[in-house]
């Protein structure tokens, strides 16, 4: 660990195992359980979890947007939408690279990027 660099992240979830089903099959992701209202992951760039809430992680609500690096951005939108994600902005393009955004089933909204 880095002496104040950032170490973990946390998201709200409504339904845990909808959350931890989708990120499993969508990003290959492994969970670890901590009770009945935590679940943690961890090397997946940067460690963190989620806990069970009402909210959601939206940036219409002000939250940060995490984005995800794909080597390969259509594989990746198709592995979302094929594993419950919504896309809530399409690819498109901006200085560096392209880039898409989704939610997953319980509302949080992340992105996605590729400098190809």
């Amino acid at each position: 660990m880095k002496h104040e660099k950032i170490n973990y992240v946390e998201f709200p979830s409504m339904d845990l195992t909808l959350t931890k089903n989708f990120f499993t099959r969508a990003f290959n992701w492994a969970f670890t359980d901590y009770g009945p209202d935590y679940t943690a992951f961890e090397n997946e760039g940067l460690d963190g979890g989620f806990y069970r809430s009402n909210l959601n992680s939206r940036t219409e609500n002000g939250a940060a947007l995490i984005v995800f690096y794909s080597n390969n951005l259509e594989t990746t939108l198709k592995k979302v939408i094929e594993t419950g994600g919504e896309i809530v902005k399409d690819i498109f393009e901006f200085p560096g690279g392209r880039r898409f955004e989704f939610t997953e089933p319980c509302g949080n909204q992340f992105g996605v990027w590729s400098d190809l």
